[in-house]
């Protein structure tokens, strides 16, 4: 028990007992659990502000230690804040009398010894979290993202086959080549720091896509119009925070892609989804500030959008002086049909903001996407980059890049990529439009690494083999997570297959099919046409 003098509470005195010996046993350091134990006294209330503590001779006899000690503890303390010393004057615990204790940052296994006294309005503070007001925009924010959080994932526990899309699985990426090509832009680099990068991201890597663009693509471009993200969700989130806010309107596909509705609903700009048939978006004469679609493949339908309602989206965007996001996310992965020319490429007035990534080509973990901005765009977009990232991201993975295109290791990894997801499509086909055609009708598709499927019944018969299908080892992505409207819709699957192999495909197809023959929805040995159809 140490006796704590209080001059600065009308001379009264006190008795005070922190938990040295609890903290030494947990630390072992003499030094250390005497400032542990004199912070918890501090923190919990029990030493007000203003407290006079023992000198470091009383308090090194009290314990048995040395005064260095002691000395060593109070200086831990004032150098924290805790307490305040004056030459000859003692060592008091900081803060006005009457006033808070001060907060202790992280207090890690701070705990008060049984028996201790606590007033009442400490007890009553320790228990009460901190009272947070989020901005507007903050609310806004968190209310989105609480509707898309866990979402994607497999149900807990499950470890069967699942067609959840999540890009190409582990097979699908050279990762020693990348490793190696990463490492070389490293050595390059070197130890010292370098200031020249700027936040528009790696000058090689931006005309090395504004090259490929406008070879592949048909978007006439150069590195200057060219930005790189950490992803297309960055590019997507800066332009709706620059041409979007309360009042505002955004077009959205629906079904269309979950991030883009959260990018929207953080703004507080009002959100009109637009329907989708099997030519992908149907034009209106929206009354809207912009319009975010997928015309190469919508997602996620994979609709291809024909040119006359390309046409028409841009003369919309004419008339309305509206802008559009043209969202390119997998155009990489197409094996069969025309070229799709990209809204960009027909852009005379420069309303298209085009937005690519790399990170459905390569890995998801490599978040390097880029956008292609009009000029009137270019220099907001970068400003308002530049709060995010002043400096680049990976700018080593950047570069590396850059390289591994120009070097043209980029593309011997697509040819190989595309040959395998096109027979793992094809047999994911042969099962939706064989075993299971009279279930599913499968909206046709010679690009991307999922399959779009509407099912042909009710929706009641619909939830009740998905979750018999669960049970028996097969799970796929509810087409509802990609609703932007509210109201009755119908019921539609997504079935992701490049992350698995033939087997597991086969695998996963036959225990939905049993599932189905359980349930009495498909005749018992009906196996349909294992021929399916070629929508190549």
């Amino acid at each position: 028990m140490i006796k704590i003098n209080r001059p600065f509470a009308r001379g009264t005195a006190a008795l005070f007992q922190i938990p040295y010996e609890t903290r030494l046993s947990e630390c072992g350091s003499k030094h250390l659990a005497l400032y542990q134990a004199l912070r918890d006294g501090i923190v919990s209330g029990l030493l007000e502000p203003g407290t006079r503590l023992p000198s470091t001779r009383q308090l090194a006899g009290l314990y048995r230690l040395s005064r260095g000690s002691v000395s060593l503890a109070y200086e831990m303390l004032a150098a924290e804040g805790y307490v305040r010393t004056g030459i000859g004057q003692g060592t008091f615990v900081a803060g006005r009398p009457g006033s808070l204790p001060p907060a202790a940052p992280a207090l890690q296994g701070a705990s008060r010894v049984p028996g201790e006294a606590q007033t009442e309005a400490g007890a009553e503070a320790a228990s009460r979290p901190p009272k947070l007001e989020l901005s507007a925009w903050g609310e806004r924010v968190n209310r989105a993202a609480g509707k898309l959080i866990g979402r994607y994932a497999d149900p807990p526990g499950f470890a069967g086959v699942s067609f959840v899309p999540r890009g190409m699985g582990e097979k699908g990426f050279p990762w020693m080549e990348w490793k190696a090509a990463v490492s070389a832009q490293w050595r390059k680099l070197g130890p010292g720091a370098d200031n020249r990068w700027t936040t528009e991201g790696s000058e090689r890597l931006r005309r090395v896509i504004a090259e490929r663009l406008g070879r592949e693509r048909g978007i006439r471009c150069s590195a200057d119009d060219v930005v790189i993200t950490g992803g297309s969700m960055q590019a997507i989130a800066i332009v709706s925070q620059l041409l979007l806010e309360a009042g505002r309107t955004a077009v959205v596909e629906d079904p269309g892609y979950p991030g883009i509705g959260f990018a929207v609903h953080g703004t507080g700009a009002a959100l009109e989804p637009a329907g989708v048939d099997e030519e992908g978006i149907v034009p209106q004469d929206w009354r809207a500030d912009l319009l975010f679609v997928t015309p190469t493949r919508q997602f996620p339908t994979g609709a291809v959008l024909r040119l006359e309602r390309r046409l028409a989206l841009l003369d919309w965007a004419s008339r309305r002086e509206s802008w559009i996001v043209e969202d390119d996310y997998d155009s990489d992965f197409r094996w069969g049909g025309r070229p799709i020319e990209p809204l960009k490429s027909l852009d005379r007035e420069g309303r298209v903001v085009y937005v690519g990534s790399f990170s459905r080509t390569m890995r998801s973990e490599i978040r390097i996407g880029y956008v292609v901005l009009p000029p009137a765009l270019r220099e907001p977009f970068v400003r308002a980059k530049r709060l995010y990232d002043p400096y680049p991201e990976g700018i080593a993975e950047q570069n590396a890049l850059a390289e591994w295109i120009e070097s043209g290791g980029f593309d011997r990894h697509l040819r190989r990529m595309r040959r395998i997801c096109h027979k793992l499509q094809m047999r994911l086909r042969l099962g939706l439009e064989g075993p299971l055609a009279a279930l599913f009708e499968t909206v046709p598709s010679d690009a991307g690494l999922a399959l779009f499927a509407y099912w042909r019944g009710d929706e009641a018969d619909y939830r009740r083999l998905r979750e018999r299908s669960r049970e028996r080892g097969a799970f796929w992505q509810d087409g509802s997570r990609y609703r932007m409207a509210d109201g009755p819709a119908r019921p539609s699957a997504l079935f992701g297959f490049a992350h698995l192999e033939e087997e597991e495909i086969a695998a996963g197809i036959e225990r939905i099919r049993q599932a189905a023959v359980e349930l009495k929805l498909i005749p018992h040995g009906d196996h349909g046409d294992q021929g399916g159809s070629n929508h190549a």
